[in-house]
């Protein structure tokens, strides 16, 4: 269903209905083809915005100062949620340089390259572990509960310094978290509880310091350079999207081998391809529903020969920019000579997740271990009867029941 904007252009209802497994929105392949820069109504939220979809015009709005994630804050338009997922007043999401200067700057101190190296071989015990324990039960299993769901809660609790005992039911707080279309109320209340296990963790830090993403933030708080809140938010945000997106993509990587296996055979004989399979991979997969965020015009500017006004929301498609056929040839197929990929599953600019390191480790370490452990792996029903979540924010497979 489409309508009109006041200015005369048509306005695109997305209502972000549930698509089957791994398949591509129709609407973003039909704008990024005919109407890259177009108007858009969502199930949310109040009036219409831009959605910009083409590669380039993407990585434009996603870094033009003009375009500002703060004065979202104080905006209600057009969304694929019917409430914020994260805290206005304190997230990372809603902030604009230079204050989100600092506050990456914080966060990215537990995220170097010597941390990575402190955590991988921790994730590799308990890859291991997950497996060794899905293998004594036997063949089939359902990989979501066997290893996405635990494994990327136990890297990222680990990251975070979070103990065992806090842990057993975050991956549930998480999913709910983020699918808050079918039970807001519910999102509230695992936003609250998450919230407190966050507030007990940094106080332990503060009485006794950690080297850890918790002890991190506590630090940085003691020293002045974040507030309490903003603390709170970015431990919060960083377990919660650790856990859940982490989990749904970590599984779609693996049903996307799975039903094409021709690519999967590769990988095994060929496992030096890995890192560049999973940026393929994490190109190529849809890996969530609608789009995240917009950004709100300060001034006035162009994109994509599209005169854009003060006070507009935009939105940036970075699924459709990945599947932009000006920059990836035969951008619809799977291809894992593509060679160096360019790719903006990560987002782009000052928003960059800060955890795209820690995200391609998981995936690398989860993908490796599984292939050669399992080498007859294979899905144990037809693709078509693998059961998906509705209305989640980060698409994948409710169960994934394989054999070995």
């Amino acid at each position: 269903m489409t309508g009109v904007a006041q200015d005369g252009r048509t306005v695109h209802d997305w209502t972000l209905e549930e698509l089957p497994g791994l398949d591509f929105d129709p609407l973003l392949t039909m704008l990024l083809r005919d109407e890259p820069v177009a108007r858009i109504q969502l199930p949310f939220g109040e009036g219409n915005a831009w959605l910009v979809t083409r590669y380039e015009d993407v990585k434009l709005a996603s870094s033009d100062p003009r375009l500002s994630r703060k004065a979202l804050a104080e905006r209600a338009v057009t969304s694929g949620s019917p409430h914020a997922i994260a805290a206005k007043h304190a997230a990372l999401n809603y902030t604009d340089p230079p204050h989100l200067n600092t506050l990456r700057r914080v966060v990215a101190r537990a995220f170097t390259g010597k941390s990575m190296q402190r955590l991988r071989p921790m994730a590799q015990r308990t890859c291991d572990a997950l497996l060794d324990e899905m293998e004594r039960k036997g063949s089939p299993a359902d990989l979501m509960e066997h290893l996405h769901g635990p494994f990327p809660l136990s890297v990222v609790s680990d990251l975070l310094g979070l103990p065992e005992e806090e842990r057993w039911q975050m991956t549930d707080w998480a999913n709910v978290i983020m699918a808050p279309r079918p039970a807001p109320g519910r999102s509230k209340e695992a936003k609250n509880t998450v919230r407190d296990v966050i507030v007990k963790l940094l106080d332990q830090r503060s009485a006794e310091p950690r080297d850890d993403l918790a002890g991190v933030l506590a630090a940085a708080h003691e020293a002045g350079e974040i507030n309490k809140d903003e603390a709170i938010s970015m431990a919060t945000a960083i377990l919660v999207s650790g856990a859940h997106a982490v989990r749904n993509n970590s599984a779609n990587m693996v049903y996307a081998l799975l039903t094409h296996p021709e690519h999967l055979s590769r990988l095994r004989a060929e496992p030096e391809l890995l890192p560049q399979a999973v940026d393929e991979l994490l190109r190529y997969i849809p890996h969530r529903n609608g789009v995240g965020l917009p950004r709100i015009a300060t001034q006035d500017l162009e994109i994509g020969g599209v005169r854009i006004r003060e006070g507009e929301a935009v939105y940036s498609s970075y699924l459709a920019a990945n599947r932009d056929p000006a920059v990836f040839r035969d951008p619809d197929v799977i291809d894992f000579d593509r060679g160096p990929i360019a790719h903006l599953s990560f987002g782009f600019g000052p928003h960059h997740c800060v955890g795209s390191m820690l995200a391609r480790m998981e995936s690398e370490v989860l993908l490796a271990t599984l292939l050669e452990r399992c080498p007859r792996l294979a899905l144990a029903v037809p693709p078509e009867r693998i059961e998906w979540q509705e209305g989640a924010l980060i698409r994948g497979p409710k169960t994934l029941p394989v054999s070995w």
